[in-house]
């Protein structure tokens, strides 16, 4: 007689299925991880702080025009004005907190607005170039 014997007949359990405790364990710890995971994400902590976001904004200065000409942003953000064109340009406003020197190609001036209203500017060297900025 011969001794030799199939793989299948070596394994007379059968394959393991979810129905096997070790599975059935695995099974309910991944979905009370997934059930924790959902839960973290809808419900923060108690007494945490919402996380701060910091805002930039982005002006261009080209074909002797501020684009976007009207911002409307909230407080706290940064804007940015940056000279796209050959010729010089400046950045004005009627109170001092927007003063900018002439800006050359590809030379950036930036504000951070904290205080909501409406701050109106235009260039110095261009009267005819203007632009609003509105924090709320």
């Amino acid at each position: 007689m011969s001794q030799t014997t199939s793989r299948a007949n070596q394994f007379s359990s059968g394959p393991r299925t979810i129905q096997s405790a070790p599975f059935r364990r695995l099974a309910w710890n991944l979905a009370g991880l997934l059930v924790l995971s959902a839960a973290q994400a809808c419900f923060p902590a108690v007494g945490t702080a919402p996380s701060a976001t910091v805002t930039a904004v982005a002006v261009s200065i080209k074909d002797f025009a501020f684009s976007p000409q009207t911002l409307t942003v909230p407080s706290g953000t940064t804007v940015t004005w940056t000279n796209l064109d050959d010729e010089p340009h400046s950045v004005r406003g009627a109170d001092a907190q927007i003063r900018s020197d002439a800006l050359d190609q590809h030379e950036s001036y930036s504000v951070r607005f904290e205080k909501p209203g409406t701050y109106k500017y235009g260039c110095s060297l261009h009267p005819k170039m203007s632009g609003t900025i509105v924090v709320q």
